[in-house]
């Protein structure tokens, strides 16, 4: 009597097992191996950005629990930065009102979900954390690295201001606690009194220049999606191959939506090897909003850190 064709025999149920559990031993592999992060200037105007001779030194502390030597592997910020607070950790200010026209200093303290001040962060790009200024407009662009005081009030040290509505960021990661090793991105208003006029965003557009250097972006980035993005420098024509180490990478890149100031850092990827970075740059890109962006691009050639301003559309 013949087998029933819709049984397999013995044997070719246990070639089939056999092949099952390799897959699965392959996919398991490849799983572990893959990584877990998939991840000041005080112009005026919309313009090419002045350009910083120095960075300003700060104090440094803390326990890394992420290798800033290796690009792109730094927790990515979570939300948009448009809140003050957020899984119990706040950015608290007392100065809600800054002088135009004239240094101020801006002082804030980060609190736990105990209420108490934080002093204990982790180190991101080489800095326990990174404040950002940003008029509504999105001018007047200010990347800054405060220090802090031993009872955890940080006081960042600004430019000039012009009038109107400004938001300050501070971006960071815990070193201990309940959010150690979570990055957050929190926000608070600010005014500076006077007759505020604002400045039109400048139109999307793939190039910009600065300092007599040419800025070129490429990427089709959508809403919400993970894009690679990659941007090129060169300056009379000839690629740049003489970008300097800044914050552990070749260029810090941050973005800033148009009608909410929502913010987003873009990490790097690009590899450092001494003072000979570029002339092309690579980033994970994921912008959370359709709309108009505003890119700050840092880089530093010859000790001279150089600021550009893109607009980019996100669709």
């Amino acid at each position: 009597m013949s087998a029933d064709p819709r049984s397999p025999r013995p044997a070719v149920r246990r070639h089939a097992l056999a092949a099952a559990v390799a897959g699965l031993a392959l996919t398991l592999a490849a799983c572990g191996g893959s990584s877990g992060h998939d991840s000041s200037m005080p112009g005026m105007d919309h313009g090419a950005m002045p350009s910083a001779t120095s960075m300003s030194p700060t104090a440094r502390g803390g326990s890394a629990h992420h290798d800033a030597s290796m690009p792109g592997m730094e927790p990515m910020a979570g939300g948009d930065g448009l809140s003050d607070s957020q899984d119990g950790y706040r950015l608290t200010s007392a100065d809600s009102a800054l002088p135009a026209g004239r240094k101020a200093a801006y002082r804030f303290t980060v609190t736990g979900p105990d209420a108490k001040p934080v002093t204990d962060f982790a180190v991101d790009q080489t800095e326990r954390l990174h404040f950002y200024a940003i008029r509504s407009d999105l001018t007047g662009f200010q990347h800054l690295h405060p220090a802090m005081a031993t009872d955890g009030t940080w006081t960042a040290d600004l430019a000039a201001l012009a009038p109107g509505s400004w938001r300050m960021f501070a971006t960071f990661t815990p070193g201990s606690g309940t959010g150690k090793g979570t990055a957050f991105v929190l926000s608070r208003t600010v005014t500076v009194p006077g007759q505020a006029s604002r400045t039109p965003l400048p139109a999307a557009s793939s190039t910009t220049t600065v300092d007599g250097y040419t800025v070129s972006v490429k990427g089709a980035l959508m809403a919400g999606m993970e894009h690679p993005l990659t941007v090129t420098i060169t300056k009379g024509a000839r690629p740049v191959t003489d970008l300097q180490p800044y914050l552990g990478t070749y260029a810090h890149l941050t973005a800033f939506h148009e009608g909410d100031e929502a913010f987003a850092h873009l990490h790097p990827t690009t590899t450092v090897d001494g003072d000979h970075g570029g002339p092309d740059l690579s980033f994970h890109a994921e912008l959370p909003k359709k709309g108009n962006w505003r890119l700050f691009l840092q880089f530093r050639t010859a000790g001279t850190l150089h600021t550009a301003a893109v607009t980019l559309n996100v669709g």
